[in-house]
C-alpha cells in the first residue's frame, strides 16, 4: 500500500507541481500590480464591514471557515515534516510559497464569489472552481470542455476532502494525544466521529459558527505561546534567520545537499498548509454575503497570510529556536541524519513532538499537553472545513447531472448522497486515526496535488473575471463609495447571481 500511494504521489507532486505554484504565484502577483501589498489595509478593514444573511455569511465567518481548513496538522506537524526532510531552508520557501499565493488565492477567491449560486435544497451560498469552471466560459464553444473540467474538479475535491485528507488530521491528533495522555487511537476515534457528525449535519451555519468561535481563539492563543518560547531563546534568533536564508540557497555547508529538497519541501508544506492555489479557498469566499466579490477575494488574500505567515513562522521558529529539529539525508529517515539541534530525544520521530519537545524545553510537562490541545481544535476544524467543502461539490455534481431525471426524485438524491458523504468522511477520519502517518500524510499530499494541477491551470484560463472586479472595486473606492458589483457593466458573462443582485447600497458612502 505505501509503495503504491508513494508513487503516486511521486507523479503527482514532480517538480512540475513545485514550478507551476510559484510561477502562478509570480504572475499574479505581478498581473495584480501585487494586490497583497497594496490592499493590506483593504484586507483588515474587510474583516469589520461584513455583512451576514439567512443565505450568505459574514466575512469574518468566511474567514474563520477558511482558516479551519488551512490551519491544522499542516502548521505543526507540517512544518517540523519541511524542516526534517527539506532542512531549515524550507521555511523561507514555505514563506515565499505564501506571500506569492496570496495573489492566488485572491484570484480563486474572486472566481469563487463572481459565479456562486444559492443551494436550491438548503437556500445557502455555494461555489468553488467547479462552479467558475463551468460557468466562466459558458457562452464559448469551450464551453462544454470547461463543463467537463468542473465534473472532474468536483469529483476531485469529493474524493480528495471526504476521503484523502481527513485521515492526515485525524492521524496527527491521535498520535499527539497518545504521546501526551497514552489514549489508545481507537478511542480518539470514537470521540472525533461523534464531535464531527454533530456539527457536519448542522450544515454550513453551524460549521461558520462552530469554525468562528474556535478558530481565531486557538490560533491566538497557539501564536502568543509559541512567540513566548522563541522569545525565551531570542538571543539565538539571529543565528536561526541565518540558518533559514543560507540553508533556502544552499549557502550553509551543513545544508548545501538539500537545497532542491528545501525548496520542494517548503512549497509542498505550504500549499498543503495555507492551500493557495489548491482551490479550498473559494468555497468558503463563496458562501460569504458581500455586495463585491473583490472584498472576499481581500479576506481570503488575508487567510494565506496568518496561516504561513504567522501560525507557521511560529513553529518554525519554535523548532528551530529552541533546537528541536532533526534534518535527515535525502528527504528521508532511512537516509541518517544530516544535522539536529540537540534538544530532541532519541525516540522522537518527526511531526508534533518535535514541537511538544520544543514547548517542554520552556514549559517542563506542558508541551505535550498544549500540542495536544491544539492540534484537537485545529484538527477537526479543519476535518469540518473539508466536509463542507466535499458537500458542496457532491451538490454540483447532483445538481446538474440529475437535471434528466424525474422532477421531485433530484432532492432526494441530494439528501441521500449527502448522508452517504457524511457517513464516508467519518469513516475516514476512524481509518486514519488508527492508520500509519506515513501513509497518511501520502494520501493527503495525492489529495492536494490533484486540486492544485486542476485548479490553478484552471485559474491561469479563467483569470480576466478576477481582474475586471479588482479594477471595478478600486475605481469605486476611489470614489468614495461602497463597491457593488454588477457584472454585466464589466461585460462578465455566467455571473447570474449578481445579475439579480440588489444594488442599491451602492449609493451609500464609504465610511
Amino acid at each position: 500500500m505505501s509503495d503504491v500511494l508513494g508513487a503516486i504521489n511521486d507523479v503527482i507532486w514532480s517538480d512540475w507541481l513545485v514550478y507551476l505554484c510559484l510561477a502562478a504565484g509570480v504572475y499574479f502577483s505581478v498581473r495584480s500590480r501585487f494586490m497583497q501589498v497594496r490592499h493590506f489595509k483593504g484586507m483588515i478593514s474587510q474583516l469589520v464591514r461584513g455583512e451576514t444573511s439567512p443565505s450568505g455569511v459574514s466575512s469574518f465567518q468566511a474567514l474563520a471557515m477558511s482558516l479551519s481548513g488551512r490551519v491544522g496538522t499542516g502548521n505543526i506537524a507540517g512544518v517540523a515534516t519541511a524542516i526534517a526532510f527539506g532542512g531549515p531552508g524550507a521555511m523561507f520557501w514555505m514563506w515565499m510559497v505564501a506571500f506569492l499565493g496570496a495573489s492566488t488565492s485572491f484570484v480563486e477567491s474572486t472566481l469563487g464569489q463572481i459565479y456562486k449560486t444559492r443551494d436550491p435544497l438548503t437556500g445557502e451560498y455555494r461555489g468553488g472552481p467547479a462552479y467558475y469552471l463551468s460557468r466562466a466560459l459558458a457562452h464559448t464553444r469551450a464551453a462544454g470542455v470547461f463543463k467537463v473540467y468542473g465534473y472532474v474538479f468536483a469529483a476531485v475535491t469529493v474524493l480528495a476532502c471526504g476521503v484523502l485528507l481527513p485521515g492526515v488530521q485525524a492521524n496527527s491528533m491521535a498520535t499527539a494525544i497518545d504521546g501526551a495522555w497514552t489514549v489508545s487511537p481507537w478511542i480518539v476515534a470514537v470521540g472525533a466521529v461523534i464531535v464531527l457528525a454533530f456539527v457536519i449535519i448542522g450544515g454550513v451555519k453551524r460549521i461558520a459558527t462552530f469554525a468562528s468561535f474556535v478558530v481565531p481563539f486557538m490560533a491566538l492563543a497557539y501564536i502568543i505561546l509559541a512567540l513566548i518560547v522563541v522569545l525565551m531563546n531570542a538571543s539565538v534568533l539571529p543565528e536561526v534567520l541565518g540558518m533559514v536564508f543560507r540553508s533556502a540557497f544552499g549557502l550553509d555547508s551543513a545544508f548545501g545537499a538539500v537545497v532542491g529538497l528545501a525548496v520542494m519541501w517548503g512549497v509542498k508544506r505550504g500549499v498543503y498548509s495555507n492551500e493557495a492555489g489548491q482551490g479550498t479557498g473559494p468555497h468558503a469566499a463563496a458562501a460569504a454575503e458581500v455586495s463585491h466579490p473583490a472584498k472576499q477575494g481581500l479576506v481570503q488574500a488575508f487567510a494565506v497570510y496568518v496561516d504561513t505567515l504567522f501560525v507557521c513562522s511560529a513553529t518554525g521558529f519554535l523548532i528551530l529556536s529552541t533546537g528541536a529539529y532533526r534534518v535527515f539525508h535525502g528527504g528521508s529517515e532511512d537516509g541518517g541524519v544530516l544535522a539536529e539541534g540537540g534538544l530532541l530525544s532519541a525516540t522522537a520521530v518527526v511531526g508534533p513532538q518535535f514541537v511538544q519537545e520544543g514547548f517542554d524545553s520552556a514549559f517542563s510537562g506542558f508541551g505535550a499537553s498544549f500540542i495536544a490541545f491544539s492540534l484537537i481544535f485545529f484538527c477537526l476544524t479543519t476535518i469540518i472545513a473539508y466536509y463542507y467543502m466535499a458537500e458542496t461539490n457532491l451538490r454540483f455534481l447532483v445538481g446538474t447531472s440529475s437535471t434528466t431525471l424525474i422532477p421531485g426524485i433530484k432532492a432526494s438524491i441530494g439528501r441521500v448522497t449527502t448522508m452517504a458523504l457524511q457517513v464516508a468522511i467519518l469513516i475516514a477520519v476512524a481509518y486514519g486515526t488508527v492508520n500509519t502517518a506515513a501513509d497518511a500524510w501520502l494520501m493527503g499530499d495525492i489529495g492536494v496535488g490533484l486540486m492544485a494541477w486542476l485548479n490553478i491551470i484552471g485559474i491561469l484560463i479563467l483569470q480576466q473575471p478576477a481582474y475586471k472586479a479588482l479594477r471595478d472595486f478600486e475605481r469605486q473606492k476611489k470614489l468614495g463609495i461602497d463597491p457593488v458589483f454588477d457584472p454585466k457593466a464589466l461585460n462578465i458573462v455566467g455571473a447570474t447571481f449578481w445579475e439579480s443582485y440588489d444594488r442599491d447600497r451602492s449609493k451609500e458612502p464609504v465610511a
